[in-house]
């Protein structure tokens, strides 16, 4: 299965603290799974991220906060979006998402990508290189993980990375879905067209129907079926009950960001999104709800409201 409607929590800031933080990232994920979303997904970052808060803001480790929803759930599907390659050495990353694998029972996907978020490596003391190094990295930990996934014995050295027939025990699954994060039509593109099984597009709304267009070119290319390499679309919505609120909103977000902004009621909210994300060729959406997502009901609403665009 892959990712049709997805729900993203992005932030940990909530009411009540530590004490309840948990909770209220629990009862997000019931909702979701109740409600017609097919995956819930954390960030996989150390710190808060610009535009959402300040560094020093709660963030939950992503593959721990996984496991104990794995364990918490019963038939949500469970990724990053994405997991920085930059973290984690590609044979740990695989024992990882295998090992979640297991404890959902076949509910895991391995969201990755290159890694961004500068304050992030140079306070935690993880190396960040060039945009280049970055890039070969990721290609080289794919051709160890890609082959971990899927019952293979890597026998791999290269630059930055190796792996001498690393063994990947235990496994749920036969392979478990590759999904990876980003816009860049030289570099990621290729690299989703030749490992992944999803490609969430990362891009300005406007620029949806050309990246969609590029990323089919990319899997025909090397004679890959472009159907066979789903996609979708992060979209973050402010779900309020009057188009007064929403106006509000609205008004305090620069211009040229209105238009990626999907604030209103749940119906409104659906309907743009039917309009400019699953409009423009995207098979599916991940939304996160920044703003009140931790409230009761907030989740369910959306999902009720997206779920029948993407059956």
């Amino acid at each position: 299965m892959t990712i049709s409607l997805g729900y993203q929590i992005p932030n940990f800031s909530y009411p009540g603290g530590v004490e309840t933080l948990f909770d209220t990232v629990l009862a997000q994920a019931r909702e979701a799974e109740s409600s017609g979303f097919d995956t819930v997904l954390v960030m996989d970052h150390f710190y808060q991220l610009p535009g959402l808060g300040t560094p020093d803001q709660p963030m939950m480790e992503a593959y721990s906060t996984l496991a104990a929803l794995a364990a918490s759930t019963s038939g949500i599907q469970l990724s990053a979006l994405v997991t920085g390659n930059t973290y984690r050495n590609p044979t740990l990353l695989a024992k990882t998402v295998s090992t979640l694998d297991v404890i959902s029972h076949g509910r895991a996907i391995l969201g990755i990508g290159a890694g961004w978020f500068e304050l992030e490596h140079e306070q935690l003391g993880f190396d960040f290189d060039t945009f280049t190094e970055r890039f070969e990295k990721l290609d080289e930990a794919l051709q160890i993980i890609h082959p971990m996934l899927r019952d293979e014995r890597p026998e791999f050295v290269g630059t930055w990375y190796r792996a001498h027939g690393a063994m990947n025990v235990p496994r749920f699954r036969e392979s478990i879905p590759i999904m990876l994060g980003g816009q860049g039509e030289r570099k990621t593109f290729r690299l989703a067209a030749r490992y992944a099984d999803h490609m969430n597009i990362i891009c300005a709304i406007e620029d949806l129907p050309h990246k969609v267009e590029v990323l089919r070119q990319r899997a025909e290319e090397i004679d890959r079926d472009p159907a066979t390499l789903r996609t979708s679309y992060l979209a973050s919505v402010g779900l309020v009950e009057t188009q007064a609120e929403a106006d509000a909103i609205l008004a305090k977000i620069p211009e040229d960001r209105r238009n990626r902004a999907f604030v209103g009621t749940a119906d409104v909210i659906a309907e743009r999104i039917q309009e400019s994300i699953l409009g423009a060729g995207v098979d599916g959406v991940v939304v996160n709800a920044p703003l009140n997502g931790h409230v009761p009901g907030v989740v369910s609403a959306l999902g009720e409201a997206l779920a029948p665009l993407v059956r």
